[in-house]
């Protein structure tokens, strides 16, 4: 049998209930429960909602996972769980859930940040980090520039979203458009009809005085205004909305920048390894732009698969192996919740 760790991560930050397990840098089980579609109706994710659906929701994902790893809950090295951030209610779930597996097991815990979760999780897929690496992290709630030198204990912050994140940006559009939530893998797929060059949709944070204080920020919400004014005028006037051409330029609009800003910090860093993780970054127009602009400046793109960058309980795993790897000491066990855990904390 292997030395090395075998960790058990929960995820419960928005409105996935996420249980992995991994033994060093293998994925042995992923399993998920979706509270999505009950948030569909709203347009959005309602925090007691999701709380509620990972209630009930915990138990059945602690089995499904345990079963497809074959393994027994008992046979696990450590417990590890997101503490932040994320909603408030939902964190308070897992959390709760891991602190009780961690005392009646007699596990060391570790309550670890949502964003450098997102980070570990590739280790999984392409193997250890490369140190330093720059990770752009574009999901929901979050589009943020990283450097990463020691995924377990030293994440600065270069730049983050002022207003919108990305995907937050994405499910607005989607609903201005008719499509259904969560929108960025509809517009994606609707995008791919479209012609991204049609409409010239704002770049924000791109013009000279912006990059002077805002170098490695995103917006969105201009952007997300400028499609809305679009398709109102186009409704006023009589004429159809050509819904894939406003996909396709909105889509450029938010990669062309998410992109344009993490190489330059990559360069401005002397970093040669990109690092996408987020929801988003299974957008495939994102993949691509990604790593075509990166090759053109000797820099390397690495995105974990699809199914990984979605929020999963196998990157809370993943993170907790490497600190259980790296001797990092585990957490205590009044640990909080934190929903607005700072993203340069990578262990609670």
């Amino acid at each position: 049998m292997s030395n090395e760790p075998l960790v058990l991560g929960i995820e419960t930050s928005c409105d996935e209930t996420g249980v992995g397990i991994v033994r060093g840098h293998t994925l042995l089980a992923d399993a998920v429960a979706s509270s999505v579609e009950e948030h569909a109706r709203f347009g959005g994710v309602v925090p007691e909602v999701a709380s509620r659906a990972h209630l009930e929701a915990m138990v059945p994902t602690l089995e499904r996972a345990c079963e497809t790893a074959g393994i027994a809950l008992s046979d696990v090295d450590a417990i590890a769980v997101t503490a932040g951030p994320g909603l408030a209610g939902a964190l308070l779930v897992g959390v709760a859930a891991a602190k009780a597996l961690a005392i009646s097991l007699d596990k060391p815990l570790y309550g670890v940040n949502h964003l450098s979760a997102h980070v570990a999780v590739d280790q999984l897929e392409h193997g250890p980090l490369p140190d330093p690496c720059l990770a752009l992290l574009v999901s929901g709630g979050h589009s943020s520039l990283l450097r990463v030198d020691d995924v377990t204990s030293s994440v600065t912050p270069l730049g983050a979203t002022i207003d919108d994140a990305a995907g937050e940006a994405f499910d607005k559009v989607a609903r201005l458009l008719g499509l259904p939530f969560p929108g960025g893998p509809h517009i994606d797929r609707v995008a791919r009809e479209g012609n991204a060059v049609s409409i010239d949709f704002p770049r924000g944070l791109t013009a000279r005085r912006d990059l002077e204080r805002h170098r490695f920020d995103f917006s969105f919400s201009g952007l997300k205004t400028a499609v809305a004014r679009w398709v109102e005028a186009r409704e006023a006037s009589g004429e159809p909305v050509p819904v894939a051409d406003v996909a396709a330029a909105f889509q450029e609009a938010v990669v062309d920048v998410l992109t344009r800003k993490a190489i330059d910090a990559a360069v401005d860093q002397g970093i040669e390894d990109i690092l996408i993780g987020g929801g988003v970054a299974a957008n495939s127009r994102l993949r691509f732009l990604a790593t075509e602009r990166a090759a053109a400046k000797g820099i390397r793109v690495r995105v974990p698969r699809p199914g990984l960058c979605t929020d999963n309980g196998a990157m809370v795993a993943a993170l907790g192996s490497e600190m259980v790897a790296r001797g990092r000491v585990p957490s205590a066990l009044d640990l909080p919740a934190d929903s607005s855990m700072p993203v340069d904390r990578v262990q609670f």
